[in-house]
C-alpha cells in the first residue's frame, strides 16, 4: 500500500507540475527545475511545521529523563535499543486536556521524540505499567517504522490527502505499531482497553468478551463507516493482537471466548 501511495503521489506531482507550467504559472527560469523547486518548497514547509511543533511541545511539556520518571525513561531507552532506533527519542509529559491520546513526531533529520498525555498515563503507570510500556513501544515503533521521517511525508504529501485512500495507509500503519508494541510488551493489552472504554470503565472492562465482540465485529456498515478513520477499530486492534498470539493464545473462529475477566495489573 505504501509503494502504490508512493508512486500516486509523483503522478499527482508530475501533473500538478506539468498544469502549472502549462498555465504559465511558473516562471520560465525555473521550468527546467520544475521537479526540483518544488520537491524543495514543500519540504521547507513541512519542516518549519515539524520544528514549530517541537518547540511548542518542548515549552508546555514535561521532559522525562534518568531523574525525572526514570522507570518510563528506562522503558522507552530499552524499547528504542530493542528497534534498532538510535538516538533513543526524547519522551515528553504533555496536558491532554483530557484527552487520552500520545504521538510520536520528529524535527529536523533525527530529532525523534515521543508525547504521552496526562490522562492516559495517570490511568496506566501506578496501577498497570505494562498498559503505558504497550503505548509507548507503539510510538516508537512508528519511529522504526519512518512513518513520522521527513522523507516519509515528501513522498506521500499529496496521496495520503486523498480520501479514503489516505485514512486506509494510515491505519494499516496503526496495525504494523500494534504488533510492535504488543511484542515490546506482551501484558500491554489495557493500553488498548483503555482506548475503548474509557479511564472510569476500562478496569471493569471483561477481556474475553470484548475480544469475542471483535471477532464478529463487520458487515458492510462497520466497513463503511470505518473507510474515512484515520485508526482501525480499537476493538478490532484488540481481537488481532490475540488471533496473532501476541495477547495471549490465537483464537480461530468459533472457539470459545478466551478466559479471564476484567483487566488488571499484570493481565
Amino acid at each position: 500500500m505504501f509503494i502504490f501511495m508512493v508512486i500516486l503521489n509523483f503522478a499527482i506531482l508530475g501533473v500538478l507540475i506539468d498544469f502549472l507550467a502549462s498555465a504559465a504559472l511558473i516562471p520560465p527560469a525555473l521550468r527546467g527545475t520544475n521537479w526540483e523547486a518544488t520537491i524543495k518548497a514543500v519540504a521547507a514547509a513541512i519542516m518549519v511545521v515539524r520544528q514549530v511543533q517541537r518547540a511548542s511541545i518542548r515549552g508546555t511539556s514535561v521532559q522525562l529523563s534518568r531523574t525525572q520518571f526514570p522507570d518510563l525513561y528506562a522503558s522507552a531507552d530499552g524499547f528504542a535499543a530493542a528497534l534498532r532506533v538510535t538516538p533513543a527519542p526524547a519522551l515528553f509529559l504533555g496536558n491532554g486536556n483530557g484527552a487520552l491520546n500520545a504521538f510520536a513526531a520528529q524535527s529536523g533529520w533525527t530529532n525523534n521524540y515521543v508525547v504521552l498525555s496526562n490522562e492516559l498515563f495517570a490511568n496506566l503507570r501506578n496501577d498497570n505499567r505494562e498498559g503505558t510500556r504497550f503505548i509507548l513501544g507503539h510510538e516508537i515503533a512508528h519511529i522504526r517504522l519512518h512513518h513520522v521521517a521527513l522523507w516519509y511525508s515528501l513522498v506521500i504529501c499529496y496521496s495520503q490527502l486523498i480520501p479514503i485512500l489516505g485514512p486506509t495507509l494510515s491505519r494499516l500503519r496503526e496495525y504494523s505499531c500494534d504488533r510492535n508494541g504488543a511484542a515490546l510488551e506482551s501484558k500491554g493489552e489495557p493500553g488498548l482497553i483503555l482506548l475503548t472504554a474509557g479511564r472510569y470503565a476500562s478496569d471493569n472492562v471483561h477481556v474475553s468478551e470484548l475480544v469475542d465482540q471483535g471477532r464478529h465485529l463487520g458487515g458492510f456498515w462497520v466497513e463503511i463507516a470505518q473507510l474515512p478513520r484515520s485508526h482501525p477499530w480499537t476493538v478490532r486492534r484488540v481481537w488481532r493482537l490475540h488471533q496473532l498470539g501476541l495477547f495471549g493464545a490465537p483464537a480461530a473462529a468459533g472457539q470459545a471466548p478466551l478466559s479471564g475477566s476484567g483487566v488488571t495489573p499484570g493481565s
